[in-house]
């Protein structure tokens, strides 16, 4: 029997969305199903929650099992042909709490802080040792399986997979093939199916490099009218405005969320300038927020959860059609994350590009881009300093270079001097306590 491992199972809700995938896909419905959590209670309401959505959408023809804890960890990636991780080392309570409150203390603001800053430094970190255990074991009783990673920061994680395990590695995220019909739809702008779009960069700011309608007409005048216009309406109520002013002043919109590229860079987050908070609209300490609204959603939901009261439609994650296009030979286009080596020539060679990729029984396989505008390459070489220097740290487990990592990232550099950057950093580190592997 074929078999997809599902790392960090007690996502419940995120779990739902990607096996209720599988189960809806007729070449994947009689694959077997290994949920693995080292969290007794979220494990057993996941398996309850997929048995029923196994037994409602399709006649309960999947084998699911469940594993716990780490003893169990081989078990449950054992003959495995695809891994799916979603895994959240530390969790909302105490790990993402401290990322926020201890950056406060210096002054330092946030928005989600998963994907760069110093936030996403140290969930980097405390994650990056979990997956090389991850990597160990697949090498060891899965080789030929695909991982598939959808844990944050993406780049650095999906990076250092690539980079210093055998595990055949794609880094995903949803934000690729909802940003062209989000972003017109949000401006008004009428289209017709299907959109031509080229998107590439790194993941959270890859660029929208082209938009045309199926005629073949260029969307981007229009685009970029309205996205101006909507910046100057005073009366504007849009929670895109920061992404609108990279179309101003850059060119091209990208991937992720404003509250996402708000923190990105050394631009709107600053405490010389709290208007600018008020005119883009930045929602600081927003995941937090989402957390405790997820929580309390969770607890709503579960008993209809568990009780079997599930059904689902097929979403629009990647992971069920790599699933699909690898085991039936069907070809699927998708924006993946990859080792660049030359795919995007003005970026480093080493880093974690999102390029569009062919997904076959050969697996993905990333497609040449060539050069991004060289405005474009600027603001993801910012960010990739970040990630290549984080990744270094949890490789070399040096205290210096998660220094160095920090002082590079640009809101954090634009905020603190290097004395408070260094001192939040030993701060983060203690705080961390065991999430963290030392450091010398």
């Amino acid at each position: 029997m074929n078999k997809i491992t599902f790392m960090g199972a007690g996502s419940t809700v995120f779990a739902k969305n990607v096996l209720g995938d599988c189960l809806l896909c007729e070449p994947l419905s009689e694959f077997e199903i290994s949920l693995y959590d080292i969290d007794a209670d979220r494990l057993d309401e996941s398996y309850a929650m997929v048995n029923s959505l196994n037994r409602n959408v399709n006649n309960g023809r999947a084998k699911v099992t469940r594993h716990l804890g780490v003893e169990n960890r081989k078990e449950a990636l054992r003959g495995a042909m695809f891994v799916v991780d979603a895994i959240q080392v530390g969790l909302y309570e105490p790990c993402t709490v401290t990322d926020f409150e201890v950056p406060k203390k210096y002054g330092l603001r946030q928005t989600i802080a998963d994907t760069l800053g110093i936030g996403g430094i140290f969930r980097a970190l405390r994650t990056i040792p979990v997956l090389e255990d991850f990597a160990r074991d697949i090498e060891e009783v899965c080789p030929d399986a695909w991982f598939l990673n959808y844990t944050n920061p993406m780049s650095m994680l999906a990076g250092f997979m690539q980079r210093y395990t055998g595990v055949k590695t794609v880094g995903l995220c949803h934000s690729v093939q909802v940003c062209s019909r989000g972003l017109l739809n949000a401006l008004g702008i009428k289209y017709n199916e299907p959109i031509y779009e080229n998107i590439a960069g790194i993941n959270h700011m890859a660029w929208l490099l082209e938009i045309k309608d199926s005629d073949g007409t260029d969307l981007y005048p229009e685009i970029r009218r309205r996205a101006i216009a909507e910046l100057e309406n005073p009366d504007s109520k849009s929670y895109d405005l920061v992404r609108y002013e990279y179309i101003r002043r850059l060119g091209y919109y990208c991937t992720e969320s404003s509250e996402h590229n708000a923190e990105y860079n050394p631009f709107f987050i600053k405490s010389n300038y709290p208007e600018l908070i008020e005119r883009y609209r930045i929602p600081l300490d927003e995941y937090p927020r989402r957390c405790v609204n997820q929580i309390a959603n969770w607890h709503r939901e579960r008993d209809n959860y568990i009780a079997g009261n599930v059904t689902h439609t097929r979403s629009n994650e990647y992971a069920s059609r790599i699933m699909e296009a690898i085991y039936t030979d069907v070809p699927y286009k998708i924006g993946g994350n990859v080792i660049n080596n030359g795919l995007i020539t003005n970026l480093p060679a080493e880093a974690c590009v999102e390029v569009p990729c062919l997904v076959n029984r050969l697996g993905v396989q990333p497609t040449y881009v060539g050069r991004l505008p060289e405005q474009l390459a600027a603001m993801n070489r910012t960010n990739i300093n970040v990630h290549l220097l984080t990744i270094e740290a949890a490789v070399t487990k040096k205290k210096e270079t998660i220094y160095q990592a920090a002082m590079m990232d640009p809101h954090t550099a634009a905020e603190l001097s290097i004395d408070d950057i260094v001192a939040m950093c030993d701060d983060l580190i203690e705080a961390h306590g065991d999430w963290l592997p030392k450091y010398n």
